[in-house]
């Protein structure tokens, strides 16, 4: 075979296959196959390398409020309020405050390690709203505990117990010995301190409130007694016993005996201690924790008999807070 019919035949056979080749069906192309990851966590979501931050807001809680125990703490200055009431807590010449009432507060804090007092003198019958009112933390004031003020405020176990007196002219010239005597003779005046319990005791044995003045205090009582206003003033005995010695006046004198009123059926003693607000239970109670302390121990009695007029006849006793504000 010449080169020439070689080279013509081998053109021929190329020709062919491509035709061959392009007459066959051709197969589908492979699938391309994409994968998409999709993570997702708390915060972040990942999609086809996009990248998005979803921010949680967090609204912190408010913060708790501080009471008023927890503050005289952390400051170690408690302010008390009292009625320059002599024995219960007066302030003496020197500005320094003392009293049966303030002396028991004092032992109490100090081993609460609150370890300055501050007084805040107020007139008896506003030392309630002035404590409702934060113009102090305190009521060291020798207060009584009745029903009516547990509604007001929350009280310490009693801290003493007392009985009411007289002081008449001397000589006693209208026989007064007891507030029964008041109310039978209507034309017998007394007086007592404007917020004072002695007004309930007068009014609950039947003396006419036409009969009784208020004074804001008790040398103001004292000083209507000398001018011929009132009869006769009444106060818890050692409050009269005081009153007493710092006037001076012989024309004046304690009534003996007396006899403690006598309502529904009972003979009144009253009990007196520290007042707190209402929303403060948590320092009345760590207050009372401490005043049992000083009962147990002997030292309450020791502590309130500095005080002319108070020994171990005034010791409270068993006698609760709780008790004395039931009706």
């Amino acid at each position: 075979m010449n080169t020439r019919r070689f080279a013509l035949i081998f053109a021929s056979l190329v020709v062919l296959s491509i035709f061959v080749s392009a007459c066959q069906p051709q197969a589908a192309p492979a699938p391309q196959v994409v994968t998409q990851q999709v993570v997702v966590t708390q915060q972040v979501v990942v999609t086809q390398e996009v990248v998005v931050t979803q921010e949680v807001m967090v609204t912190p809680e408010p913060p708790t409020e501080e009471t008023t125990f927890e503050r005289v703490k952390r400051e170690g200055v408690v302010r008390v309020g009292f009625a320059n009431e002599n024995p219960y807590a007066f302030a003496q010449p020197d500005g320094t405050l003392s009293g049966e009432a303030v002396e028991v507060a004092r032992a109490i804090f100090t081993s609460l390690g609150i370890n300055e007092m501050e007084g805040v003198l107020t007139q008896f019958g506003s030392l309630i709203p002035g404590l409702q009112a934060k113009r102090f933390d305190v009521i060291t004031a020798g207060m009584f505990i009745n029903p009516t003020r547990c509604e007001q405020v929350l009280f310490a176990d009693p801290e003493y117990k007392i009985g009411e007196g007289l002081i008449v002219e001397a000589g006693n010239p209208l026989d007064l010995h007891s507030y029964e005597d008041v109310a039978a003779n209507p034309d017998v005046t007394i007086g007592t301190g404007a917020g004072y319990l002695e007004y309930d005791y007068l009014t609950g044995v039947g003396v006419s409130e036409d009969q009784i003045t208020t004074y804001p205090d008790d040398p103001s009582g004292v000083a209507g007694l000398q001018a011929g206003q009132i009869d006769a003033w009444t106060a818890t005995t050692p409050t009269l016993m005081k009153v007493l010695q710092t006037t001076g006046d012989p024309g004046l004198e304690l009534a003996d005996p007396f006899t403690d009123p006598v309502i529904d059926g009972k003979s009144v003693t009253g009990y007196g201690g520290a007042a707190f607000r209402l929303e403060d239970q948590d320092f009345r109670d760590a207050f009372t924790a401490e005043l049992q302390k000083l009962k147990d121990s002997g030292q309450l009695v020791e502590i309130i008999g500095q005080f002319e007029g108070f020994g171990p006849q005034n010791d409270p006793g068993d006698a609760t807070a709780e008790q004395l504000c039931q009706p």
